[in-house]
């Protein structure tokens, strides 16, 4: 498989996330400048964490207009593979490639820790793979990652399995204890109606090396390709 990591101005974890792909999974990975208009004929395409443009007026607003970003909707709605961790998750929904918002925490605060998350879904590329009843500790590192969404857009977001993730506690629970940022019903990742575009606040990529001491994040990337080379 062939994945394109999307650079931006004030990307900060594009070459962690390079890294996973290549190094870890062994992956062919190319780099799309945000200037890029030619995806490289990639088979998935990844938007790594960071602070693009300095996160200007909102986060992922004004990285919706780059050049690389007409590219990339074109291939999501042409069906084609997009997942967003932190700012790349910011980036889809202010794309409208993803429904709802990230609104700052709601302890207006920059969080940055391990937590833990539930697996759920139905039938997507993230979860697929993995045991619905374990939870998975991975980082956050955000200050705009409570995630909002409309009643009738939460409705249809639970009602179609489209909530990846929820935030919980570390034998599973989901409960508003454990809910780090005020995200409304602990939803911690989503996808789209069509199951090919996804958004994860949590960083599965800086918990996915076994020098860090902890590999949770690796199942996720596997479950991917995993579903990846069944579609293809």
């Amino acid at each position: 498989m062939k994945f394109g990591v999307v650079i931006f101005p004030g990307s900060n974890c594009d070459h962690d996330m390079i890294y996973v792909m290549r190094d870890i999974i062994g992956q062919e990975v190319v780099s799309l400048w945000h200037k890029d208009t030619d995806l490289q004929n990639v088979d998935g395409i990844l938007l790594p964490g960071g602070f693009s443009y300095g996160d200007y007026l909102r986060s992922g607003a004004i990285a919706k207009f780059a050049p690389i970003m007409n590219k990339v909707t074109e291939f999501a709605n042409a069906g084609g593979f997009v997942f967003g961790v932190c700012n790349g998750f910011q980036i889809l929904c202010e794309a409208n490639l993803l429904p709802g918002a990230l609104l700052h925490n709601n302890n207006q605060k920059f969080i940055c820790r391990n937590i833990y998350i539930l697996p759920d879904g139905q039938n997507t590329y993230p979860t697929y793979f993995l045991d619905k009843q374990k939870a998975l500790q991975i980082p956050i590192a955000h200050g705009e990652g409570r995630y909002f969404a409309d009643e009738k857009t939460l409705a249809e977001l639970k009602k179609n399995g489209q909530i990846i993730f929820k935030y919980c506690s570390k034998d599973g629970k989901v409960a508003d204890e454990f809910n780090p940022n005020g995200s409304l019903e602990n939803i911690a990742g989503i996808c789209n109606y069509g199951r090919n575009v996804y958004g994860m606040m949590p960083h599965p990529e800086r918990a996915a090396d076994t020098n860090l001491g902890n590999t949770d994040g690796l199942l996720i990337f596997e479950s991917i390709l995993k579903m990846m080379k069944q579609q293809n």
